[in-house]
């Protein structure tokens, strides 16, 4: 039965056997959590079932992946954060944290959309706008990996001029600059 739920939603179902064994029901195929994490960063909807119980577990999966992550890497989660959550559990205001955290996110998508947009929308006729176009796409494939499902804008076509204007408009900008900073440094 949960098998026919996730051809019709499109919900990759995942089982837990008792080894700890993760079956992806989807491509007959035994994965691991590393799996489950890349395929949580390119934005595959799925369920963990537990095997026997029919249990949906998939928190708990998912927990482990961020304690794996945690473990494995650079830490994204600073210590006085974590104890703040675990404080948190029991509290009167419990049932309100995963509201806000979820908006919180939401939130951060949207602004890391905004500051991309922006920055796109300044490169303009800026003759090093061929370097910025492959740095925005770097950064996009950064966000990619880190937040599945952000929007990921179209960079505008780069229009080629002739080279002594580039030169001469290149100029300008770094006196600009100079200006900017002289004026800073007083």
């Amino acid at each position: 039965m949960a098998d026919k739920a996730s051809k019709d939603d499109g919900t990759v179902i995942i089982k837990k056997y008792a080894n700890r064994r993760l079956y992806n029901t989807r491509s007959s195929s035994y994965i691991t959590l590393d799996h489950l994490a890349k395929m949580t960063r390119e934005g595959v909807d799925y369920k963990v079932l537990d095997a026997k119980s029919g249990t949906d577990i998939t928190h708990t999966i998912l927990t482990q992946i961020i304690m794996e992550e945690e473990s494995n890497g650079e830490q994204m989660l600073p210590v006085n954060f974590l104890r703040e959550l675990i404080g948190m559990y029991g509290n009167s205001m419990q049932s309100l944290i995963p509201h806000y955290l979820e908006a919180s996110m939401e939130n951060f998508r949207a602004n890391q959309s905004k500051l991309a947009k922006t920055f796109e929308d300044s490169l303009g006729n800026n003759p090093l706008a061929k370097l910025a176009e492959q740095n925005m796409a770097m950064f996009r494939a950064a966000s990619a990996a880190f937040m599945p499902g952000a929007e990921k804008p179209e960079m505008p076509a780069s229009k080629s001029e002739d080279g002594d204007k580039d030169l001469a408009a290149l100029r300008d900008q770094m006196a600009e600059m100079q200006k900017r900073l002289d004026a800073l440094g007083k």
